[in-house]
């Protein structure tokens, strides 16, 4: 598994990418190996703020539906429309760090940022699930 090194990472799977004025969410390949395959994305809360920990859409596989959370406060701005217009969810499975990504926010308490995970310490994190 890879955990790339610019981006954050969260205690539900999921991480976040900085941009020049946004974040990118998405799913940690860990999350997806475990989701297994993604068939369907629901996201209901473009325009909406909402606070860190509150669930912004749900992913659901062939087995199981999980919640998306928040991994900061801020506004839902987009959702990736690849993964419903397109109908091809399973991008997430392919490319969770790039093609799969989810959604993006514009956040409003950017300080959340420095208390995610790096890519040491998510990885040292998913070694203890593992186990």
């Amino acid at each position: 598994m890879k955990f790339p090194e610019e981006l954050r990472y969260t205690d539900d799977h999921e991480w976040v990418k900085k941009e020049v004025d946004h974040y990118v969410i998405g799913i940690t390949d860990f999350a997806q190996g475990e989701l297994g395959d993604i068939v369907f994305v629901e996201i209901d809360t473009i325009g909406e703020e909402l606070d860190k920990e509150a669930v912004f859409g749900t992913i659901e596989a062939v087995k199981t539906v999980s919640d998306l959370f928040m991994p900061m406060n801020g506004e839902v701005l987009e959702y990736n429309d690849k993964l419903d217009e397109d109908n091809e969810p399973e991008l997430i499975n392919k490319d969770p760090y790039g093609e799969g990504w989810i959604v993006k926010i514009k956040a409003t308490d950017e300080s959340q940022w420095d208390e995610l995970m790096n890519a040491e310490q998510y990885s040292a994190k998913v070694g203890e699930v593992e186990e």
